[in-house]
């Protein structure tokens, strides 16, 4: 299916989006927008795992940098200069992503667009990966976190993780909007703490206090005096993890409030600034700092030591980085099930993740990755290390796949500016793919080798369900006109175990759906049921519904048998007409008291619904609480 990015009724504004005129009430929410998202509440919901990244992003490129001593430790900042400069050149072309397809699906739309179906497949398979990667990195790593300040929960982590996760995802079944608003105090709360400590540790000579490194092991190296282009490109690489969440805006452009793409591109342009201002202050602390990593403390805990001394302060930023780190994942809950709509819609996916529930969710995209990243928690212990040599290989893929898209764009567009635009985008996918190829290589043995496995088997069955829609839609005739409809003699078979209300009233829809009724009824020899079909038989002949009544015998107790070879048998002496099984069944209002019914219905209409090719109708006939 085509993804349409305007209409007639449109008008465009300065940088190409397409929005929908105002109509009635200027003040008034349109129809479903109060279930949306506002730019605030984007940021909240949607970049949490771009912030969140400050807590390692910066770590990985010290710990790299740390083996070439203090003297590759100079080169921190550099570095994280390198990695803004990629995040605006990120920032940059999404906002571009977001005002040419407003229908959402960041790298997977441009490559659909202008990189063939089975790229687009390449791009939405390393999103799906590292969305679902991101849950679990996301969530093991603010439970690390939480058992590092009390380790007595050490041995529970599989279970607090699995806690966590029922949790941010009990609140994004609600709606987007209220995950917003559950998740708005603790984004701000961390990002108003790191940015106190970077304007305090900016007014400090020397470091406050250094009481949370006392004591252990400093992972400097010793003796190096050059550091190699080779030490810095895995420098980078491994800060550029700090990168991941940046297309989420991108993806999730419909859970926005109209004008959603206006909003996106504000939400995206937010993200961006706050993670770039927050990297390169973190950096430039570590400098001022003379920081040195040590084994068992984070950096951002040595900063916040640093800039506020062993205080309060310092406990407000630890506690902050766990909320944040364990709800990071709610990024891949705003992003992910979009995707995998546009992914359905286009029959790459079930159809079922296309539907939304009544507060605009898209409840079975929620509930898959919630079950997937579930067992990734269990299948890792909840321990963050077995996972995160596979987090970050797919983000950079997809970041590539869509920036070569974008120059694809602009030399189809031509607008004014195009090279300049397209030779942006080229340098992004030329420094993503190299990042990429760099964190594949060095992490390859240390199990990055699954995604590099897991990454053609998605895009393989992305293809499955492909063929398997295109041989269902041929077998339907999807797209053609079909013949006019002709009427044709209808038989009904209803089966009945008795008479009561039940039996009246599947008669009586019977005649009112069909041109002949037969009621059918299934038999055991035994003296017992005889004796209980001949006195069916004889009230079936006093009260003379003018519907034959048909034994069928079974000498085996079955029930669905012995009616589908029924069914059968009709066809083949009936094929002119068309047979409709009616079932009916009673239906308690009450869930326990359904459970105390035999499943009659059930067992024939699985039967014939394997057996034959009959319409299959159940007459619910409703019993009130009080069974009457």
């Amino acid at each position: 299916m085509a993804i349409h990015t305007g209409s007639a009724n449109t008008a465009e504004d300065g940088d190409g989006v397409q929005e929908p005129p105002e109509t009635g009430n200027a003040g008034a929410l349109r129809a479903g927008d109060r279930h949306k998202l506002t730019a605030l509440q984007g940021v909240a919901a949607l970049s949490l795992d771009a912030m969140a990244s400050v807590a390692y992003g910066p770590e990985s490129i010290v710990l790299v940098l740390a083996v070439a001593g203090a003297h590759g430790m100079g080169f921190t900042l550099p570095v994280t200069l390198a990695i803004a400069g990629l995040l605006a050149v990120l920032v940059a072309s999404y906002r571009q992503v977001i005002a040419a397809f407003p229908d959402g699906g960041g790298s997977y739309a441009v490559a659909k667009r202008h990189l063939g179906r089975r790229t687009s497949l390449v791009a939405a398979g390393s999103l799906i990966l590292d969305y679902v990667l991101n849950v679990a990195v996301s969530v093991t790593a603010g439970v690390a976190a939480l058992t590092s300040a009390f380790p007595q929960f050490y041995g529970e982590r599989t279970w607090i993780c699995l806690g966590v996760l029922v949790l941010v995802t009990a609140i994004n079944l609600r709606g987007v909007v209220d995950s917003a608003k559950a998740f708005l105090l603790p984004t701000a709360l961390f990002v108003g703490s790191i940015l106190a400590m970077i304007v305090g540790g900016l007014f400090r000579d020397g470091p406050v206090s250094t009481a949370s490194a006392d004591g252990h092991t400093s992972a400097l190296g010793n003796g190096a005096t050059t550091v190699g282009a080779l030490l810095l490109l895995r420098a980078f690489a491994a800060g550029c993890s700090a990168l991941t969440g940046v297309e989420a805006v991108a993806n999730a452009v419909p859970s926005f409030r109209a004008p959603a793409a206006r909003r996106a591109q504000r939400t995206e342009v937010a993200l961006g600034a706050l993670l770039g201002v927050m990297l390169i202050g973190l950096s430039i602390l570590i400098g001022r700092f003379h920081l040195q990593p040590v084994e068992g403390v984070t950096v951002l805990a040595q900063l916040a030591d640093a800039s506020f001394g062993h205080n309060v302060a310092f406990y407000v930023v630890q506690f902050a980085t766990i909320v944040l780190l364990a709800l990071a994942a709610n990024t891949s809950f705003g992003g992910l099930p979009v995707l995998m709509s546009l992914l359905a819609r286009d029959n790459h996916l079930p159809h079922v993740f296309a539907l939304k529930a009544d507060r605009q969710v898209h409840r079975h995209g929620v509930l898959a990755l919630a079950l997937v990243s579930a067992l990734l928690l269990i299948f890792s212990g909840g321990d963050t290390n077995t996972l995160v040599p596979l987090f970050a290989i797919g983000v950079f893929i997809g970041f590539t796949i869509c920036q070569v898209g974008m120059v694809r764009h602009w030399y189809g567009e031509r607008v004014k500016g195009w090279r300049a635009k397209a030779v942006l985008n080229g340098f992004g996918a030329l420094l993503t793919g190299v990042a990429g190829v760099v964190v594949t290589a060095t992490k390859f043995t240390e199990g990055a080798w699954l995604v590099v496995l897991a990454l053609p088997l998605l895009v393989l069955g992305f293809e499955r369900v492909r063929r398997a829609y295109s041989r269902i839609g041929e077998r339907l005739e999807l797209g053609r006109i079909p013949e006019p409809p002709e009427r044709t003699h209808s038989l009904v078979v209803v089966p009945v175990s008795g008479l009561s209300k039940l039996t009246c009233k599947a008669l009586t829809a019977a005649r009112s759906l069909g041109d002949e009724v037969l009621a059918i009824t299934v038999t055991h020899p035994a003296p017992e049921d005889r004796r209980e079909a001949e006195a069916l038989y004889r009230d079936w002949e006093l009260w003379n519904p003018g519907v034959d009544l048909v034994e069928l015998s079974s000498p085996t107790r079955a029930l669905g048998r012995p009616v589908s070879a029924y069914v059968r048998r009709l066809s083949a002496t009936r094929p002119d007409s068309q047979i409709t099984v009616l079932i009916p069944e009673a239906e308690s209002a009450r869930l326990w008291q359904r459970l105390l019914q035999n499943q009659r219905g059930s067992v024939v209409a699985h039967a014939v619904r394997r057996d034959t090719d009959a319409v299959i109708c159940r007459l619910r006939f409703r019993v009130d609480a009080d069974g009457r």
